[in-house]
């Protein structure tokens, strides 16, 4: 598991209508090579508004349709639950994913 990898995560939270969704891991190598338990993930949805926190993703990402990684909204899952691989970001995606990250959490 790698920093950028995409999984699909079923029966998500019961605020989330969707039987599954993608998410981003999103987490420091250190921690996913760890034997914690839990990593920091970034929901995908197929909305894109253009944000500082947004990354476009798609059909390159092993995505069936245009969507976008949203780091406004980090949520922690079991590792366990990520099981279902769908694909990773690239190079140029992965520096979006951290400028992403960075604004969301106004670390710039």
């Amino acid at each position: 598991m790698r920093r950028g990898d995409l999984y699909r995560v079923y029966r998500g939270s019961t605020r989330d209508p969707r039987r599954s969704r993608v998410f981003a891991v999103v987490s420091r190598q250190v921690l996913l090579d760890s034997r914690f338990s839990t990593v920091i993930c970034a929901p995908i949805y197929s909305a894109y508004h253009g944000l500082a926190t947004q990354v476009p993703v798609g059909v390159e990402e092993g995505l069936k349709h245009e969507c976008s990684v949203h780091c406004d909204e980090l949520v922690s899952l079991p590792k366990a639950s990520l099981t279902d691989f769908v694909g990773s970001l690239g190079a140029g995606k992965l520096s979006r994913l951290r400028s992403a990250l960075l604004a969301a959490l106004e670390l710039e």
